[in-house]
């Protein structure tokens, strides 16, 4: 779910390591019937290459009857991506997109000027018991594309790159990486990957991105001698030979980064923008509900509520 439930994003802690940059350590938000992790802003890190939101969704296991009902909201300045491990989600949004993700697919959703959306557990899923898991990630859009036209892809599982070595498994879900290209279209230099290790395997990090991090969803990982569990973000200096090693119950791993921003991003509520004023016309139109006539509109099949713009 790619709400953002705080005006102001929590920002986690962070922590200094020798070999790395920056060691991110999330904060949790219970939105009641699952969990949030948040590591990316951070407060020495706002973002990796041009990832700048990501939010660990779950664990969590639902009654039948229950699930996730995330209402139509705005986005501006960015494209969300939504991947999941366990569960499924019904996006909607104004562009017209009417699609049920399931675990390693991807749904990316350029918002541009403007896009409304809103993600909710299938009817399918809700008629049992049914789970959640997975990540949701914001990626902020260059100068030159912050008023394009809002879009939506869907890339089935079959149709991502999938590498695979002696216990090593990559799954390519946007950008370049280790020679593969995913299929979504990109407007800076991006990679993001899906990894699964065996116990005792070893990847090599791409090298000729200048922004590199990755977050551990499940599992343990040694870089430089040092040893980490799940739920950490670390971010590398540029240029350096990193190799992770899987610890003893394998590692289940999210690689990011790509070509660094010029400077800092403005972000509100679910906003992201090159500068204040940009996010206030949003705030401004959002607020007014002149939907269809401006530059939201509510998504098709779903237009009887939203979430209202925050005080």
């Amino acid at each position: 779910m790619s709400w953002n439930p705080a005006i102001e994003p929590g920002c986690p802690d962070a922590v200094g390591v020798d070999a790395i940059e920056t060691l991110i350590v999330p904060r949790t938000r219970d939105l009641g019937d699952f969990e949030v992790r948040r590591a990316l802003p951070a407060p020495k890190r706002q973002m990796v290459g041009p990832f700048i939101f990501f939010d660990q969704a779950g664990p969590a296991e639902m009654l039948t009857g229950r699930g996730v009902d995330v209402r139509p909201h705005p986005h501006i300045g960015l494209g969300t991506v939504t991947y999941l491990y366990r569960g499924d989600f019904h996006h909607r949004d104004s562009t017209g997109a009417d699609q049920v993700i399931t675990p390693g697919a991807l749904n990316w959703m350029v918002a541009g000027r403007g896009v409304t959306h809103s993600e909710r557990t299938s009817a399918a899923a809700r008629s049992g018991p049914n789970s959640l898991f997975g990540i949701q990630t914001w990626l902020a859009l260059p100068d030159s594309h912050e008023d394009t036209a809002p879009s939506f892809e869907h890339y089935g599982k079959e149709t991502l790159p999938v590498i695979e070595d002696h216990g090593v498994s990559v799954r390519l879900i946007l950008g370049n990486a280790y020679g593969k290209v995913a299929p979504a279209a990109m407007y800076s230099e991006t990679f993001y990957a899906d990894v699964q290790l065996e116990p005792g395997r070893r990847l090599p990090m791409p090298d000729d991105h200048e922004d590199r991090g990755l977050y551990i969803v499940e599992g343990s990982i040694s870089v430089a001698g040092q040893d980490f569990g799940a739920g950490r973000m670390m971010v590398f200096r540029p240029g350096d030979k990193i190799t992770i090693g899987a610890g003893d119950r394998g590692a289940r791993l999210m690689i990011l980064g790509g070509a660094t921003f010029p400077g800092p991003r403005y972000i509100w509520w679910n906003f992201v923008a090159s500068s204040q004023e940009r996010i206030e016309a949003a705030k401004a139109e959002w607020r007014a509900q002149n939907w269809g006539t401006g530059r939201f509109d509510l998504p098709v099949d779903d237009r009887d509520e939203h979430i209202p713009l925050p005080d």
